[in-house]
């Protein structure tokens, strides 16, 4: 954290340098002056789902909405989350690679506009879009967590052909569904998938071509046999057991060794909740908090997408509550920008007001170090350099 003056020089989407001595910009060049403000790097919500509208049924719109259906409301999502100065969304779950799909518009129209020299519209039908890291369909078993995306499948002969396929389409990652979730009809969060065996096939195959796997596992078996079996990252960690949420030392040591990411999906209990998901909530935080201290990257992120709870725009919200749980205000702000960045596999390129980074950036008023509530004072947001012109309202 740096306190005085800064300049930032942006060019062609990309910082050029960053001055902290008060000098006078260059000669010549068009200044933005924000004033009393905090400069961050646009934040990083490393787990989302831009296909789930946060109060519609994913069963029921998965299975019977059209792509262009779905698309409408995944632009509004991806609009509604720069808004908020999310300006890179790692989506680990989509229908028929339409992340994919949405990022390549956002590609053609970022071109389009490089080529006119001119700046297109930033509103919620606009065409400046966040940055977008994405898994495809995630690898899962007949009728197992999130089956209704249409990546079943079945064994490891199928799964290592999945494998292939999402490599085929260009996603940057491949997403396993290592044990049941609590978003599917008839599953069991806390039981495995996939065998030990059928986990290292996909994460074998994966890595040959090139591709980070993450996992996502509630059930204390599911984690470890991902771990063990070389996952790059494990969504949600909640180690749950037949007899409740407990820890795994030996796993949590071995993530901590391997440079494991684990994305802590902020979850609150809030009134309505059923009892088992309750009972879970204290112990989950107190394994991330624990996570943490025993030198594992714990990575604040949201789940967008999942419940009404869990709008696109949540993660400004999310990580005050992520930071009164695990860690400290600091190591939050690091979790949703440098360090998510890292799990994405853009650690070169995002996270940090750095000279050859991408020129995302979120300027609030109030100082987030003290009140991460300043998160949600946005007084600007600059993606690839280009100004999100609705921040400013």
């Amino acid at each position: 954290m740096h306190r005085g003056p800064v300049m930032v020089l942006a060019e062609h989407g990309r910082i050029t340098d960053v001055d902290l001595t008060g000098a006078n910009p260059p000669e010549g060049v068009a200044v933005t002056d924000l004033g009393d403000a905090t400069l961050l790097p646009g934040l990083v919500d490393a787990h989302s789902h831009l296909v789930f509208d946060p109060n519609g049924n994913a069963e029921r719109q998965m299975v019977n909405d059209d792509d262009a259906t779905v698309l409408a409301r995944m632009r509004e999502h991806a609009a509604r989350a720069l808004h908020a100065g999310i300006t890179t969304i790692r989506d680990l779950g989509d229908r028929g690679y339409l992340a994919l799909r949405l990022r390549e518009e956002y590609e053609e129209h970022a071109a389009a506009e490089a080529e006119a020299d001119a700046a297109v519209d930033a509103g919620p039908d606009g065409l400046l879009g966040p940055q977008i890291v994405a898994a495809g369909p995630p690898l899962t078993g007949s009728g197992g967590h999130c089956w209704y995306l249409g990546g079943v499948a079945d064994g490891a002969e199928a799964a290592v052909a999945a494998v292939r396929e999402r490599a085929r389409h260009g996603v940057d990652l491949v997403k396993i569904m290592a044990t049941g979730g609590m978003s599917t009809t008839g599953s069991n969060p806390g039981g495995s998938q996939y065998s030990p065996a059928e986990l290292r096939a996909v994460t074998d195959a994966a890595h040959r071509l090139g591709l980070p796997v993450t996992a996502h596992a509630h059930g204390a078996a599911g984690i470890a046999d991902a771990v063990a079996a070389g996952a790059d990252g494990i969504e949600h960690c909640t180690f749950m057991t037949p007899s409740g949420v407990k820890a795994d030392l030996a796993t949590i040591d071995a993530m901590a060794a391997a440079g494991t990411y684990v994305g802590a999906t902020v979850v609150k209990p809030r009134e309505g909740m059923p009892a088992e998901v309750l009972r879970t909530i204290e112990p989950y935080w107190e394994n991330q908090a624990l996570m943490w201290r025993r030198g594992v990257r714990v990575v604040c992120c949201t789940d967008a997408g999942i419940n009404a709870h869990k709008p696109h725009d949540v993660l400004p919200l999310d990580v005050a509550y992520f930071a009164g749980q695990v860690g400290t205000n600091s190591s939050a702000l690091a979790s949703v920008t440098s360090l998510a960045a890292e799990s994405c596999g853009l650690g070169d390129s995002k996270g940090r007001v750095a000279r050859g980074h991408d020129a995302d950036l979120l300027a609030v008023r109030g100082d987030p170090v003290h009140d991460l509530g300043a998160l949600r004072q946005v007084c600007a947001v600059y993606r690839a350099g280009r100004v999100v012109r609705t921040a400013f309202r």
